[in-house]
């Protein structure tokens, strides 16, 4: 039975995604091509593979087989003819990357604008979320995340800055009001913005002075959703509703114009760096390694001024 590629990665798409219209976002087909594809796959192949409502997709037994079998075999098929793209002068096609939105803001910004310079063929989408996900399932090729967080048979290139710190900081309105924390222990007795994670699990304040560690779960008026709302939290600590944590480059533009003041600065807590990853077991198409190897290359040496 000769069935249709096209067809056949619809479904993959649509299946992976449980939408018609996610499915259409992540592929860049319209929904009604995708419906349209699946419905003939079906009766091609006699059986329903999805079932439908007006609020979900879910695949039927059948659906769920076909994925399993198909979805691996579309992924190295696109990665084997993409082996070609190789023997271009610039590689060409689409890197789809899925980052944490302090990625997005801190590390990106600075790396990508230089890359797609260089390599004009290569269309980047960039998905920001916060939660850690299988980067093939959700249709991308690399992810960015930090060291804790990657599973054992990825490989990691580092990309950003290689050291970061989590920064405390107030606004000097609220510290006239309320004064300055010594110690970390001191945060307890102040209003804190804190966040949430989309897992529920609430984000934990960490210090560290001189091999001393201290973490702290503070209180405080307002709750954000760790990434989305992550600026809401530092609007909220600049207008003086309470101590704010986080990214130490988040809060740099706001504490070098005096909008918030550091809290805790002998305390702020140092760590290693984010890396991008990406499954070791597929070929790496060509627009992800144009990526890996320019993350690669040592930053450019500014040329030494005339005399």
């Amino acid at each position: 039975m000769k069935v249709d590629l096209g067809d056949l990665n619809a479904f993959v798409v649509v299946a992976r995604a449980r939408s018609f219209r996610d499915g259409a976002r992540t592929s860049g087909r319209s929904a009604s091509s995708l419906s349209d594809a699946v419905r003939r796959l079906e009766e091609q192949l006699g059986v329903r593979l999805l079932n439908r409502t007006t609020r979900s997709v879910v695949p039927t037994e059948a659906g769920e087989g076909l994925l399993a079998r198909m979805g691996p075999v579309l992924s190295e098929m696109e990665a084997a003819l993409d082996v070609v793209n190789g023997f271009r002068v610039k590689p060409a096609g689409t890197l789809k990357l899925n980052v944490p939105v302090s990625a997005s803001r801190l590390v990106l910004p600075s790396i990508l604008p230089a890359f797609l310079a260089a390599y004009p063929d290569i269309l980047v989408e960039v998905i920001s979320e916060e939660s850690f996900v299988d980067v093939l399932e959700a249709g991308c090729d690399a992810g960015i995340r930090y060291d804790e967080r990657l599973e054992q048979d990825m490989i990691a290139v580092p990309i950003g800055p290689r050291t970061q710190r989590f920064a405390a900081a107030a606004s000097p309105a609220y510290l006239a009001r309320h004064g300055r924390p010594e110690h970390p222990r001191d945060l307890l007795q102040h209003a804190c913005v804190r966040g949430r994670f989309s897992s529920g699990a609430m984000t934990t304040w960490e210090f560290e002075r001189d091999g001393e560690e201290v973490r702290v779960e503070p209180t405080g008026p307002l709750i954000v959703g760790v990434g989305g709302a992550t600026d809401l939290a530092v609007d909220a600590a600049i207008a003086g509703t309470g101590i704010v944590y986080l990214f130490e480059d988040w809060l740099r533009p706001h504490l070098e114009r005096g909008a918030l003041e550091p809290v805790l600065e002998p305390w702020w807590l140092r760590f290693s760096g984010p890396f991008l990853y990406y499954p070791g077991r597929r070929l790496v198409p060509a627009p992800l390694r144009a990526f890996i190897d320019f993350i690669k290359l040592p930053p450019a040496t500014p040329s030494p001024k005339d005399p």
